[in-house]
């Protein structure tokens, strides 16, 4: 089993920028994908970004490229989401969620294990 466990979250004006972290505990050594997803009420969950952490390759949503770093200090097992340039539709719950499995897809039904999420709210 894993944990995630989520925090960084909070309010911002449009143009900040915010870090978020994901730590993972338990059975790290077998996660394969990790991810960063986002949910506003009413709608679907959304992938941010993802890693795949045998060869540490990263992708990015459309919405977030190049205004959004994901990086792992895989000695803390831990994940981080550094975003900037932050707009008012980046506001949402942002979930860290792993996969033991692989390979790594942007379908949130792949991933087995999720974090309690962290509020990102972004003023304009």
């Amino acid at each position: 089993q894993v944990q995630l466990v989520e925090s960084g979250g909070g309010s911002v004006q449009a143009g900040g920028s915010l870090r978020l972290s994901c730590a993972a505990s338990g059975e790290t050594f077998t996660l394969i994908c990790v991810a960063w997803f986002r949910q506003v009420p009413g709608a679907k969950r959304l992938p941010v970004a993802r890693i795949s952490t045998g060869d540490g390759a990263v992708s990015y949503a459309d919405p977030v490229k190049d205004r959004f770093t994901f990086s792992r200090d895989s000695a803390k097992s831990t994940f981080y989401l550094d975003m900037a340039s932050l707009r008012p539709e980046d506001t949402a719950v942002y979930y860290c969620a792993a996969d033991p499995w692989g390979p790594c897809t942007w379908g949130p039904q792949r991933y087995n294990f999720w974090g309690q999420g962290t509020q990102v709210t972004v003023s304009s």
